[in-house]
């Protein structure tokens, strides 16, 4: 696989990203000024989950402490956190050096809370997703120093 197109592969990954948690912060959003608890109980019913067993007791108490101001801040969040993916996918689609720096830096940012999961709770999920943060931000340091040692080639 050519650079260009591994580093396009990386754009579309993040841009997806990023549309999941714009999604999601729409949807919490849309949840303002309703009954959290009382829409997390239908879907826990919706997905014929036991409500007295821990994961659905405690989903639906957190959503019963959820009032639109803290809505409003979880969806805002989720925004700002899409539009950071975007910009990033945008510099990598359009082969911009800053492109592949910011993904190098916020893939690396991951790194130290994915070492601490996989060593509180050890799992192939975790290990699997450690692998792939850490093969995304060497493949960004490659292409950065690829980039530079060209750059100088040319001077």
């Amino acid at each position: 696989m050519r650079l260009s197109q591994g580093i396009r592969s990386i754009a579309v990954l993040e841009a997806a990203k990023g549309m999941v948690v714009l999604l999601a912060g729409f949807g919490l959003f849309s949840l303002v000024h309703h009954d959290v608890q009382r829409v997390a109980e239908a879907l826990v019913a919706h997905a014929h989950l036991n409500p007295a067993s821990h994961t659905p007791r405690v989903f639906i108490a957190y959503a019963g402490q959820l009032d639109d101001a803290r809505l409003m801040q979880l969806a805002g969040a989720a925004i700002a956190y899409s539009a950071v993916r975007m910009v990033e996918a945008y510099g990598l689609w359009h082969g911009r050096a800053w492109g592949e720096g910011f993904a190098a830096a916020s893939g690396a940012i991951y790194v130290p809370f994915e070492l601490r999961e996989l060593y509180h709770r050890p799992g192939l999920l975790s290990v699997c997703l450690l692998l792939v943060n850490l093969a995304i931000v060497a493949f960004m340091v490659y292409s950065l120093r690829r980039r530079r040692m060209a750059s100088r080639i040319v001077r």
